[in-house]
């Protein structure tokens, strides 16, 4: 029984680690600072800018894991309380008991042009792979979908559809075999005449990030990939990230940032160590399964005749 319930103690305290470092990943990611790096790197009309001028045009505090998908719920998200901290913090849902297991947007915002006056919606969302239960094409579909038809009677009343503002939403992939960057959208095929028919064709935009695991070189071409890889690698020290982030693209590193980087680079290490010991484990019970003694297998796993017999009898 003692060996049961330290099992079922491990399994929630790893799957504990995973959801407290897929939080910690999208409060970093929610810093204003990466995101107006994301934004120059992936919207035509912020090129050329720099990350410094497109921060403030971010407005109030976007929302983390706080907008639900679901019909009915999503129009609801603009009507909340907006507050201009550098820190972008996800609002407490006040029936969260009764939205349990609701699915949620990772970061919502909007985010104003250049020109001052009109707005777009920016939906960024974090991928530890690319998953394999469905095509991840389909579900980004499905979200930027969402946050079209959800701003009717928010951004657009009755049958005002030109006032529907511009959706981009970008997907963020990491453990991806190569660095990767593609914008999806809408295009027009004449099939019969070439009538100029009406309309916004850049209204639906969806950017897949792919990122490998390989910290890229330091150049134009590589810049919000890199920017990224060292935000999320599971290689480099909170010490060594905090200094590409200052030194290479400038961002402040406020108390608050400093803790999250930390907090997530201890939750990485947690997560690689329970992995290892469950490789160890693996290991242990298959040498066992095939007639090696507990002596061989002490000298092939460093672990003591105890521990080993521990495994054994909790795999039985």
């Amino acid at each position: 029984m003692n060996n049961l319930n330290t099992e079922v103690k491990n399994a929630v305290l790893s799957a504990d680690n995973e959801a407290q470092y897929d939080e910690s990943a999208k409060r970093l990611l929610g810093q204003k600072y990466i995101l107006a790096y994301i934004l120059v790197n992936t919207i035509d009309e912020f090129r050329g800018t720099t990350p410094e001028e497109i921060v403030p045009l971010i407005e109030g505090t976007p929302y983390i894991s706080s907008i639900p998908l679901e019909a009915g719920l999503t129009n609801q998200f603009k009507d909340q309380t907006f507050n201009s901290n550098a820190r972008i913090i996800g609002l407490n849902n006040e029936n969260i008991d009764k939205n349990e297991g609701i699915v949620r947007f990772d970061i919502v915002f909007y985010v104003r042009m250049t020109d001052g006056l009109s707005q777009i919606i920016i939906n960024v969302e974090a991928q530890k792979d690319e998953p394999t239960q469905y095509d991840i094409i389909n579900r980004a579909i499905f979200y930027v979908s969402r946050l079209i038809s959800s701003q009717k009677e928010r951004d657009f009343k009755g049958i005002n559809y030109n006032d529907i503002k511009r959706v981009y939403s970008i997907w963020v992939c990491m453990n991806m075999n190569e660095n990767s960057m593609c914008h999806i959208h809408l295009t027009k095929d004449d099939l019969l005449g070439n009538h100029n028919w009406n309309g916004n064709l850049d209204l639906f935009n969806i950017i897949m990030i792919g990122l490998s695991n390989e910290l890229p070189e330091n150049n134009n071409i590589y810049e919000l990939h890199r920017l990224l890889c060292a935000l999320f690698s599971q290689n480099l020290t909170s010490n060594e990230k905090l200094e590409i982030l200052n030194t290479e693209y400038n961002i402040p590193i406020e108390e608050t940032f400093r803790k999250d980087v930390n907090t997530m680079c201890n939750l990485s290490q947690g997560i690689k160590e329970a992995g290892i010991a469950e490789g160890k484990n693996e290991i242990i019970i298959n040498m066992y399964n095939n007639d090696f003694t507990l002596e061989q297998i002490v000298k092939a796993t460093g672990k003591s005749i105890e521990e080993i017999k521990q495994i054994i009898s909790s795999n039985k």
